[in-house]
């Protein structure tokens, strides 16, 4: 799936989402009173039921206990169609309809002999000759031996029986192919990450992606899996846990992007207060999803106005994103407002994604402009007049005093611009013909400078190939900011290493440090080396170079 085709799946189903809406309803649903025992005399309509609780608190030892709930239907039911009704109930149950058994959830009162059996969401029909327009009368024979403190009806829908299936399998659909977006998503950004590890942002985009997945399929399983009651305290937790994952990396991300001061004491007290959600009122779940999602709107709209107030790019955008949320949010449903914020948000998120990657596909390309630019540069630094002149100057000394040496100063010379020759139009070259030009250009210095110049080289794989003369210019470097030691003498040496996450090159120079800059700029050598390692690596490589007791230390990583 292409970027183009995730964002108009996403922006579809967000949409779909946001413009749903309910049919005026079809039944009044009154209170819900409870008594605990068991007379099969309950579930008739007829029965007095004032003396009867309001609310039960708790009923140990899987006991049996009954509910009345009185039911009005405010319209006539549709010829040849037959009302249903959907009901989420913690508890194993029978389902009484003005005193008919029209169905049954598990067997109540036989839970600790007989196991768990039953699902929390169930569907039942009601007879034609039992949904006529006024009162009815829903009662429910329960046993509730897992979780005592949760006697009721949590979700009472009725509706007409092959819409009440028909709903939830289009809208279990409509969710899952919203998942599945994300879940493609995640598989995209996570490799790019694998292919550039330094692009942190995408490993947290994949991640989120991921966890919305995991969130939305978890949510929606209950449409096309038989979850028992005893367990699904356990759904629930792993759905506030994903949810908790991503309200926090949303606003990690955020910070990413838009950096402000004090931001790591800012995100871990940002995390201290979710998992005190999270762990406070382990079974007022809506209350803590609640929480968690305005905790995280509150925190990333901080986040996102220092973005636009430090005029960071693509804030702004992400602002509107925000605010549109929120207006979901106040305007729909927390389920709707939910998925179709979160979409919202994701969206803004991959919009810096974009702008990060054009930023970074523009800095690759400028760097192959600059890289030829101080290629020509460099290779001009080496026959410019002043460097010819003193070179000449140095020949015709040791001419006139050493013939011999002469020859050999020529030969050395002539050596160096072939190398030069052989590689100024190449991207990559072998390492041993990188040491090569190093050790001719220090033939060369010595001539001029006479000092007594070694090359050392430790761990070189020969079939290694880096960017052509970046080891070349951090030995002119090496030689122009130096001064020999005490014997008239400077050192310099190579070492390599590799290992699965990285090759490194460790350039020492062994001499005084002539003088120590203070300026933030990098010179033409060091400019010219990170073009180079950028349009060999793109961003998959550092450069350290700084001081050491022995003289200096540049160190070149390539990640894999």
């Amino acid at each position: 799936m292409s970027l183009r085709s995730f964002l108009s799946l996403l922006a579809i189903c967000s949409l779909i989402l946001m413009t749903s809406c309910s049919q005026s309803p079809i039944f009044k649903e009154h209170e819900t009173v409870f008594r605990v025992g068991d007379q099969q005399e309950w579930a008739s309509s007829n029965w007095n039921d004032d003396d009867w609780q309001k609310r039960l608190k708790f009923v140990p030892d899987g006991q049996v206990f009954w509910s009345r709930t009185n039911i009005e239907f405010l319209i006539e039911r549709e010829s040849l169609r037959e009302y249903g009704i959907m009901l989420q109930v913690y508890g194993e149950y029978e389902v009484f309809w003005d005193g008919v058994l029209i169905g049954k959830n598990g067997n109540p009162g036989q839970e600790e002999l007989l196991g768990p059996e039953g699902k929390l969401w169930a569907t039942f029909s009601i007879p034609s000759h039992l949904a006529a327009k006024g009162e009815h009368l829903l009662a429910l024979r329960t046993s509730l031996y897992h979780f005592p403190d949760h006697a009721g009806i949590d979700v009472l829908k009725i509706d007409y029986y092959d819409d009440l299936l028909a709903d939830t399998v289009i809208k279990s659909s409509y969710m899952h192919l919203y998942a599945g977006a994300f879940l493609i998503a995640s598989f995209y950004f996570l490799f790019l990450y694998i292919s550039n590890k330094k692009a942190y942002s995408t490993l947290i985009f994949s991640v989120c992606c991921f966890l919305i997945c995991a969130l939305t399929v978890t949510v929606f399983s209950k449409d096309y899996l038989p979850f028992h009651y005893s367990i699904h305290v356990i759904r629930l937790q792993f759905i506030n846990g994903s949810l908790l994952g991503i309200v926090f990396l949303i606003p990690y991300y955020f910070s990413k992007q838009f950096p402000f001061p004090w931001r790591k004491p800012s995100l871990t007290l940002y995390l201290i207060i979710l998992i005190v959600i999270f762990i406070l009122n382990q079974h007022a779940f809506n209350f803590n999803t609640v929480s968690m999602v305005l905790c995280m709107w509150i925190f990333s709209f901080g986040i996102v106005v220092h973005g636009v107030y430090k005029k960071v790019k693509g804030a702004r955008m992400v602002l509107m994103t925000l605010l549109l949320s929120m207006g979901v949010f106040l305007l729909t449903s927390f389920v709707i407002s939910l998925y179709a914020g979160l979409g919202l948000i994701l969206l803004s998120m991959l919009y810096l994604l974009a702008l990060q990657m054009k930023t970074a596909r523009l800095a690759y390309e400028d760097s192959l402009v600059q890289s030829t630019r101080l290629k020509l540069e460099l290779l001009k630094k080496n026959i410019q007049p002043h460097f010819l002149m003193n070179t000449l100057t140095s020949l015709m000394d040791w001419v006139e005093e050493a013939p011999k040496k002469g020859a050999l100063f020529i030969e050395a010379l002539a050596k160096e611009f072939d190398h030069f020759n052989q590689i100024e139009n190449q991207k990559m070259i072998p390492i041993t013909q990188e040491i090569a030009l190093c050790k001719t250009h220090l033939k060369i210095m010595e001539y001029r400078k006479e000092i007594d110049y070694s090359w050392e080289e430790v761990g070189i794989e020969p079939e290694q190939k880096i960017p052509p003369a970046i080891l070349h210019t951090l030995l002119e470097n090496g030689i122009t900011h130096s001064l020999p030691l005490e014997d008239n003498s400077i050192r310099f040496k190579l070492i390599f290493d590799s290992n699965t996450e990285c090759k490194s090159y460790t350039f020492l120079t062994f001499a005084k440090i002539a003088n120590h800059t203070t300026s933030k700029e990098d010179g033409t050598g060091l400019k010219y080396i990170k073009a180079r390692l950028t349009e060999s690596y793109q961003s998959k490589w550092d450069l350290i170079s700084e001081p050491t007791d022995q003289g200096w230390k540049n160190v070149i990583k390539i990640y894999s």
